[in-house]
């Protein structure tokens, strides 16, 4: 049976099995699954890091590009059904690289991802493991994630930790 208005938040750090995890979670309902993407390909590295996780997804998943208005698209009828969110940390970069205003941005997706239609499975990074930024720039992006994370987790019904590819249970 298809799981119903819940929100899964993934969270770990590079490499940590974030995206690979999340997608299993979403294969485990039936499909069609939707890939709400928010990486945007600036450079070849990262053209090659969205085409690795587009060639692990299949015909029955939809990707969208999403890059900025992550809202408008979990509100598509596709986001009625099993639902990837990748990644919420992108997201919040592009929201600070487009000039908009980072807390009300916030404020409308938290608010959204809180009314789950179907599974929603939301990825983001934990950036705030490391040492303290030493530029204005990054630390007020360590800062919003930090607290992106928080309210996101908040709404969540289930929080996971990646470490070496396993998940740990938060919440």
């Amino acid at each position: 049976m298809p799981d119903k208005g819940r929100l899964i938040l993934v969270l770990g750090g590079a490499r940590s099995g974030k995206s690979a995890h999340a997608e299993k979670r979403i294969e485990a309902q039936p499909p069609p699954w939707a890939y709400l993407a928010t990486a945007q390909a600036f450079d070849a590295e990262m053209s090659e890091r969205i085409a690795i996780h587009r060639a692990r997804r299949d015909r029955r998943w939809s990707t969208h590009d999403a890059p900025l208005d992550l809202v408008g698209a979990l509100a598509t009828p596709e986001a009625g059904g099993p639902v990837l969110v990748d990644c919420l940390t992108l997201w919040l970069s592009n929201q600070m690289l487009a000039g908009r205003d980072v807390e009300a941005e916030t404020a409308r997706l938290v608010a959204a991802l809180a009314a789950p239609r179907g599974l929603w499975v939301a990825v983001a990074n934990e950036v705030g493991l490391g040492i303290v930024p030493d530029n204005a720039l990054a630390r007020r992006f360590r800062d919003a994630a930090g607290r992106l994370n928080q309210a996101v987790a908040a709404v969540a019904d289930e929080v996971l930790f990646m470490v070496a590819g396993l998940p740990m249970r938060v919440k």
